[in-house]
């Protein structure tokens, strides 16, 4: 297989966002990618939140297609199991159970997870797929933004939970799926919840991504497992369609697919060697956590955020 030709060239692929994030970029990089071992997840159980379509079932496919055995953890059971019978319909033996959970409601994180870990003594990775974007201001039962809840506070105390089953796994990964949309966000810290001003659902998903990927290096400090957040490029998924109807008619022709916005995180949980803990992935590289100046924070402003999400879930 050729090497890449050069960090230079990727980096500038990226820096186009519309060449770097869509199919282009990935057809471009993937003619350089040496083959996952076929049998890289065999004996391996993965647990992957929002399985149930878009880029969390071609995880889920994908991971199975390895041999491991995986978790299709979703808010809705019988969408689940739809799920799970259409990618067995193209990979009969795949070995994939449905699990309900959801992951924005802490006290169902809670008994989810206690449940999971008197069931499953091991589990080798977790994939923190489930999104949301909201239309409109949506808070949960426990008084915190819909957003907020799903990507960050639902995936810090699920993964806590688990580590039990975790540190029982020889090699255990941790996936929090983010967003090339959190590059224009800063660190919310004036306003995590986003509960002043017009409330616009693009932007409270790209806000908790960038609370997500800049708590990333220390949820790798922290727990004793490889973390990584990465980012998926431009996909057309059910969730773009519904929540980006513009967007998607402006950029259909070059948008990924599933399965194409699926491979990095299924690269993070299969490779080997294991690649390095608390960083930024895109198309099975690390990327900047930032490009723009205005995006920067303080180890005060990061360290703010990181209080208080671990009050939210009752962690301190």
């Amino acid at each position: 297989m050729a090497s890449f030709p050069g960090k230079l060239f990727d980096a500038l692929l990226d820096r186009t966002i519309a060449a770097g994030y869509s199919r282009v970029g990935y057809a471009v990089r993937e003619r350089f990618w040496p083959a996952l071992d076929p049998g890289a997840l065999d004996g391996a159980t993965v647990l992957v939140t929002g399985a149930n379509s878009g880029i969390g079932k071609a995880i889920a496919a994908g991971a199975a297609e390895l041999g491991a055995t995986v978790l299709m953890t979703v808010r809705d059971r019988a969408r689940g199991e739809a799920a799970r019978d259409d990618i067995r319909a193209g990979l009969p033996g795949a070995k994939l159970v449905v699990q309900r959970c959801d992951v924005s409601d802490l006290a169902d994180v809670r008994a989810f997870a206690a449940e999971l870990t008197a069931s499953q003594p091991r589990l080798d990775a977790v994939i923190h797929n489930a999104g949301v974007m909201p239309s409109e201001r949506t808070y949960t039962a426990d008084g915190h933004e819909l957003s907020l809840s799903t990507h960050v506070l639902g995936p810090l105390l699920l993964t806590e939970l688990l580590l039990p089953a975790l540190v029982a796994a020889p090699d255990p990964r941790v996936v929090l799926m983010s967003s090339g949309g959190m590059y224009t966000q800063p660190l919310p810290v004036d306003d995590i919840e986003y509960r002043k001003g017009r409330y616009r659902g693009a932007t409270a998903y790209a806000r908790s991504k960038r609370v997500q990927v800049a708590l990333t290096p220390l949820l790798a400090k922290r727990w004793p497992v490889m973390v990584a957040a990465m980012h998926p490029g431009w996909a057309d998924t059910p969730g773009v369609a519904e929540s980006l109807p513009a967007f998607r008619r402006l950029t259909g022709p070059v948008l990924r697919t599933a399965e194409q916005a699926a491979d990095t995180a299924i690269w993070l949980t299969a490779t080997t060697p294991t690649p390095p803990s608390g960083e930024f992935w895109h198309d099975r590289r690390i990327r900047p956590m930032h490009y723009l100046p205005t995006t920067h924070y303080s180890d005060a402003d990061l360290n703010w955020v990181w209080q208080y999400c671990t009050i939210a879930v009752g962690l301190v």
